[in-house]
């Protein structure tokens, strides 16, 4: 293909209730959108920075900045442009894996709509309906946090995943525990809030029989990730810390996880995401599919990964309505705990475009 164009796309798309981690509170989601045009035709990325750098290093408008400025001069010099030379070409820039993804995907996208083919069939996707858990941010009170909790449970997720940081873990672990027992599939997420001096606060967690537990240190850290998984029964998965393959490949080998989470975005796009899943199938590591409260268009092309057959965890692969009232695409739903694969063409979604010029707050075209 050759790229003819790139429409940026920000959006600000509200939250149904407020989401709090360790890293701080989110009320709304402002979102880039990539919109790739070629002579083959368009396809749709999106970028899964936040708006502030705390997640990671990249954030919404540094990762519009790179693409403009940085990516897509390379890009529009490409004349047999393809996803899998999205990557090759990109190389000369430094970082910036979620700006990098967001345009992976958008060309793979557009490229696999050019063949008809799905983009779960291209991945090897190979159920059509995905396991669905929930993710559950730190609550103001323990009452607050059960009713959030109840209502996910009723709606059937397969699976609870727990916001934890020093001060606020053992009591809200206990607490769900108590209200909906031990047959819960329930695990915790501590976005790097841990560190040597609260560690002793982790192992008793020990005693609540939790699936995982998931990113306690900083990112850099495999060492003390390795130290503390000698010393759990719970595994211990890595988030933050895992941006590629060979970094997947080393964590394991140190000991540092018995479960991977994975995020396109994180990892630099979905070709890499793949390659971080078969990795960790060969060292018999099993792995899940994160989530970074994406729109339908990012939601999409997460349950197509998520069908890969080393997913073997529910993930954070979520209705739409559990983070927005309305979603820029046809709502995804969730139907006895699980989603279904889309099966069109590419992504298999369309915006929904009165509905994304509503939300949007910025465009911007750039051409060679």
């Amino acid at each position: 293909m050759k790229l003819e164009a790139v429409e940026l796309r920000r959006i600000d798309i509200p939250l149904v209730r407020p989401f709090r981690t360790s890293f701080g509170e989110q009320i709304t989601r402002d979102v880039l959108l990539v919109q790739a045009s070629t002579d083959e035709g368009t396809g749709w990325g999106e970028c899964v920075a936040l708006a502030d750098p705390v997640y990671s290093s990249e954030y919404v408008a540094g990762a519009e900045a790179v693409i403009a400025d940085h990516l897509l001069p390379r890009l529009f010099t490409q004349q047999d442009l393809t996803a899998r030379s999205v990557g090759p070409a990109l190389r000369g820039v430094l970082g910036h894996r979620m700006a990098k993804a967001a345009l992976e995907m958008a060309v793979l996208d557009a490229e696999l709509r050019s063949y008809g083919i799905s983009l779960g069939r291209y991945l090897g996707a190979e159920r059509a309906r995905v396991e669905c858990g929930v993710s559950v941010g730190i609550a103001p009170t323990i009452d607050a946090l059960l009713d959030e909790v109840g209502g996910y449970v009723a709606q059937g997720y397969r699976r609870i995943k727990l916001k934890i940081q020093p001060g606020w873990d053992l009591e809200p672990v206990r607490a769900v525990r108590d209200a909906f027992g031990v047959d819960l599939p329930l695990q915790v997420d501590a976005n790097t809030a841990y560190d040597a001096a609260t560690a002793p606060r982790l192992h008793a967690l020990d005693e609540y029989g939790l699936l995982l537990i998931e990113q306690p240190f900083a990112e850099e850290d495999l060492h003390q990730h390795a130290l503390l998984a000698r010393r759990l029964v719970t595994p211990v998965c890595l988030d933050e810390s895992v941006v590629s393959a060979a970094v997947a490949a080393d964590a394991i080998n140190r000991g540092a996880c018995g479960v991977v989470n994975i995020k396109p975005g994180r990892v630099g796009g979905y070709l890499e995401a793949v390659r971080v899943h078969d990795v960790c199938a060969a060292l018999g590591v099993p792995v899940w599919c994160g989530g970074m409260l994406e729109t339908g268009i990012g939601r999409a092309a997460n349950v197509a990964l998520a069908a890969l057959p080393n997913f073997r965890l529910p993930g954070d692969t979520s209705a739409s309505d559990r983070y927005y009232a309305q979603d820029i695409t046809e709502p995804f739903v969730l139907v006895d705990g699980q989603l279904a694969v889309p099966t069109g063409p590419g992504i298999g979604v369309e915006p929904r475009l009165d509905v994304l010029e509503s939300m949007t707050t910025r465009v911007r075209t750039v051409r060679p």
